[in-house]
């Protein structure tokens, strides 16, 4: 698929207008913070970045099990949530200790994080990548190749607004603060593991795909940092915390 085609392009780069309009750091007060931030944040998206390419070659190409002949092939292919998720995130926390960055994770970022990706998926669904295996089903979508498929972009995109939803739900009451982030890469590994039967990818033998290898490690990576940060949240959060979010230890922030 041309990542530069119109249908593709406009609703991506609606999603990136959101994410600059809205204000992820009005809880910031200090400018030294927001300054801290935002470089986290460079870090952070130079490892989606690598994560993104990287994921397609072991997703779509099967590297480094199978020997890549193409790379320029490679290079103008597509790029995968799932790896951006996971480098990204690996990047920004290997980043922390050596910046000294104490702040906690940016639950505002990540209550917006679902609602751009499901507006990236309404790109997904009108170019005609990441669609699902053919079917003839009540629901089946005809897709840009004229072939009737699993209509995976419109479930993925009722899944990430659904998450949105829960998120402000979770965020306007300061329940698991610091660890909505952590909480999405579990819901969306799982989500990504299930819907990977039904999507058009190609499939090792015993029909996983590489991409629920990706899923399996985001909801392991996930879950570790939400145990952690229940379990064990740093002192230095207490300063960013509202007056009415409730202790980690507490029962209304105690994951389920």
């Amino acid at each position: 698929m041309n990542p530069l085609v119109p249908a593709y392009v406009i609703p991506v780069g609606i999603s990136l207008l959101v994410v600059l309009a809205f204000p992820v750091t009005a809880h910031l007060r200090d400018k030294s913070q927001r300054h801290q931030y935002y470089f986290l944040q460079g870090i952070t998206i130079l490892g989606a970045i690598f994560g993104a390419k990287l994921s397609v070659l072991f997703g779509d190409y099967h590297w480094p099990f199978v020997t890549v002949n193409d790379w320029a092939q490679v290079l103008w292919s597509g790029r995968s949530i799932t790896g951006a998720l996971i480098c990204g995130f690996l990047f920004a926390e290997i980043a922390k200790p050596m910046i000294g960055y104490t702040m906690p994770p940016n639950d505002r970022f990540a209550t917006l994080l679902p609602f751009t990706i499901g507006i990236g998926r309404i790109g997904c669904l009108f170019a005609g990548c990441c669609g699902g295996l053919p079917w003839d089903g009540w629901c089946a979508l005809h897709a840009a190749d004229g072939v009737s498929r699993y209509p995976t972009q419109a479930i993925e995109m009722v899944f990430q607004f659904t998450v949105g939803a829960l998120f402000i739900f979770l965020l306007k009451r300061q329940i698991l603060f610091g660890r909505l982030f952590s909480l999405y890469l579990v819901l969306y590994g799982a989500f990504r593991f299930g819907t990977e039967f039904i999507r058009d990818t190609p499939k090792f033998p015993g029909g996983f795909s590489g991409y629920q290898i990706l899923a399996l490690i985001m909801i392991l990576l996930g879950t570790a940092f939400l145990l952690k940060r229940t379990l064990a949240q740093p002192e230095s959060w207490q300063d960013f915390r509202p007056a009415n979010s409730p202790h980690p230890t507490s029962s209304a922030s105690t994951p389920s």
